[in-house]
């Protein structure tokens, strides 16, 4: 079944996620954990404490368990689905879900070892038509989440963030030092590449990342303006398969 929404402007609705949730037993943003794994495994030890932001009804989560990964956490702002993925894998001891919203997250600080997201901050930014010009609701809606993420992470914790978003658009967002984490790029896939970025904690942004914040700050204009366009199919978050 199609479970695409009507406009990609659902993508923020929390209805339509409860209503695709309740029919859709699950599916994949960019690709299959198999994909990116050797990445995560450069990145996180099989004993650190692993949030997992927007899990949706992907199974990232069970093959991260599988993989060796015992203490995960998982949240998502739909009841639907967080109620049917507990029920799936109860049988996983060491894994938990919680309905929670990413701008207030329910937890103490320095409570985890990493975080991660797969498209949950695309979901939260298709409304956007010019990445190099974000509007000032979605900057601020990131930055919430961000700080949040930055709150409950540890010092030497990792944000891993995965995405379709190149540096030159996404940095501009990550690169703060209100964050007090460092910048890691790194990519996978083969004719299409998605990116893997990677913030880790209580390290200092490089001297280009600086740059690139002040950058921002000042509200320079770039020479060249690109336009991401972002189709009214699904496949704009990349459900393609090379």
């Amino acid at each position: 079944m199609d479970h695409s929404p009507s406009s990609h402007l659902r993508y923020k609705d929390r209805d339509y996620w409860d209503e695709r949730y309740r029919h859709e037993e699950t599916f994949e943003w960019f690709g299959a954990f198999s994909r990116f794994e050797h990445l995560l495994k450069e990145e996180i030890r099989g004993d650190e404490a692993i949030l997992i932001l927007g899990c949706g009804n992907s199974s990232m989560s069970y093959d991260m368990f599988m993989s060796g990964y015992r203490s995960i956490t998982n949240i998502d702002f739909s009841a639907t689905c967080i109620e049917k993925m507990a029920s799936k894998y109860a049988s996983c001891s060491g894994m938990e879900w919680k309905i929670m919203d990413a701008k207030a997250l329910e937890f103490e600080n320095e409570s985890f070892d990493v975080v991660l997201e797969k498209g949950t901050l695309d979901a939260m930014m298709v409304d956007e038509t010019d990445p190099w010009n974000v509007s000032q609701e979605t900057k601020e809606n990131i930055d919430q989440v961000l700080k949040e993420i930055s709150r409950i992470l540890r010092k030497g914790g990792r944000f891993i963030s995965i995405t379709f978003a190149q540096p030159h658009f996404r940095k501009q967002l990550y690169a703060k030092r209100d964050y007090r984490w460092s910048i890691k790029h790194q990519t996978y896939g083969t004719d299409f590449h998605y990116h893997f970025y990677t913030m880790t904690k209580g390290e200092n942004l490089s001297s280009g990342d600086q740059e690139l914040e002040d950058k921002y700050l000042q509200r320079a204009e770039p020479k060249v303006t690109a336009y991401l366009q972002i189709s009214e199919d699904e496949d704009y978050l990349n459900n393609i398969e090379f």
